[in-house]
């Protein structure tokens, strides 16, 4: 008898957090390490969100909670959602999960039978793919190369739903390339999916906040609000308020689907961290002068790295719309060999030289279904990226 359940072999663990670790096992043996590898802010959470929590727990906030928020979080959710998108939801049309990514297991494990096929455009986020499969539903990939953005065609998304088809998940804007759809774009493929009444929608946002240049990404049911009744709405606290340890993610979707969530999450983890919560209050309802200091230094780190990168012999980069990502395409460097001598067939083989050649971590762009790229996470220190790109390059020009 196994030890462990068939339902494991069906996922691996999450390659983004396994180049971090083996980049934090060459830095412990002494390397000169540069991770770009991790989805993390490295700003410290804003001081006004470290007082709420301290106040919380100086008030003794630090009991059982509902299992889908407290009641001044998820009104201050609704408040966030009519804000920033314009759409209307009750408290009990919200509830609070420990990361976006509970949020999605329990949609997905709430929802999918065996079969059931959830449409995911790719490059898409690493985890995306194995939620589905642990909950027994069958992913299908629709790729959006660079030369469209990689932003997925309305044509593409008409042709991948079938009578099986249970969830469409849109990342907006999208780990790991940065590309963010605008209302014009977005509509679109509401288009599509108002023609397909069977087709449950979940919105990833998570990056919502983290925009350039004047561009504002839209939602699902912001641009069709007749899509509200198929809609699950998600966002939280890691990205734009650097919550990452936290813990706050959030959504909002039809009343039934909130409550077969809640069913689940009370018999896995009940409710999130009773002070995350009241952080995550002070987040969405306080001052948020804070995003807009960070987008201003993200965007210069931005285009810092898509020039440099894009003076790398080997090496395209598409400049993103959002979030803090780079994704490079790097077929010009394949079937080449490194200066360590290590042949380059794959883009695992480019970024596993690449670490150790010239340590600098990066994720390979199989890992986000999209063979032929890297991942670079801009979301670090001015300097040491210069220093990366620095160290790419050298990399790049020692192919031959």
């Amino acid at each position: 008898m196994s030890l462990t359940a068939q339902r494991l072999d069906r996922i691996s663990p999450s390659q983004t957090i396994a180049i971090t670790q083996k980049a934090r096992a060459l830095a412990a043996e002494g390397r000169d390490i540069i991770s770009l590898s991790a989805g993390e802010p490295d700003f410290d959470t804003p001081e006004n969100i470290k007082r709420a929590a301290i106040a919380a727990i100086e008030r003794g906030e630090t009991k059982y909670t509902d299992v889908a928020g407290t009641r001044a979080l998820r009104e201050a959710v609704c408040l966030k959602f009519k804000r920033d998108n314009g759409i209307d939801y009750a408290p009990d049309e919200v509830m609070v999960s420990t990361g976006g990514k509970q949020v999605i297991f329990n949609a997905m494990l709430a929802t999918l039978d065996p079969g059931d096929e959830v449409i995911i455009p790719t490059p898409c986020w690493v985890s995306y793919p194995d939620i589905v499969s642990l909950a027994e539903g069958k992913p299908v990939f629709v790729a959006c190369p660079q030369n469209n953005g990689f932003k997925l065609r309305a044509a593409d998304l008409e042709a991948a739903i079938t009578p099986r088809t249970k969830w469409f998940m849109l990342n907006n804007p999208c780990n790991p390339t940065g590309a963010a759809y605008s209302a014009e774009e977005l509509k679109t493929l509401t288009d599509v999916l108002m023609r397909h009444p069977q087709v449950m929608v979940f919105t990833d946002d998570i990056y919502e906040h983290l925009a350039y240049d004047g561009f504002k990404p839209a939602t699902v049911v912001q641009v069709e609000p007749r899509l509200k009744e198929r809609t699950l709405t998600m966002n939280g606290c890691s990205k734009g308020y650097a919550m990452t340890g936290w813990r706050i993610g959030f959504c909002g979707g039809p009343k039934a689907l909130i409550k077969a969530m809640d069913k689940l999450q009370s018999q896995s983890t009940s409710n999130t961290s009773s002070i995350s919560q009241a952080a995550a209050v002070e987040a969405l309802t306080g001052p948020q002068e804070s995003i807009r200091a960070m987008v201003e230094v993200y965007k210069l780190r931005r285009d810092l790295v898509v020039e440099a990168l894009n003076a790398c012999p080997g090496l395209t980069c598409r400049k993103p719309e959002g979030a803090f990502y780079v994704f490079a395409g790097i077929h010009g460097c394949l079937g080449k060999t490194s200066a360590g001598g290590r042949r380059i067939e794959t883009d695992e083989d480019f970024v596993t030289a690449l670490l150790e050649e010239e340590g600098v971590a990066a994720v390979h762009g199989t890992a986000f279904v999209a063979p032929g790229h890297m991942r670079i996470s801009y979301a670090t220190d001015t300097e040491s990226l210069r220093e990366a790109c620095a160290r790419i390059r050298r990399f790049c020009e020692g192919l031959h």
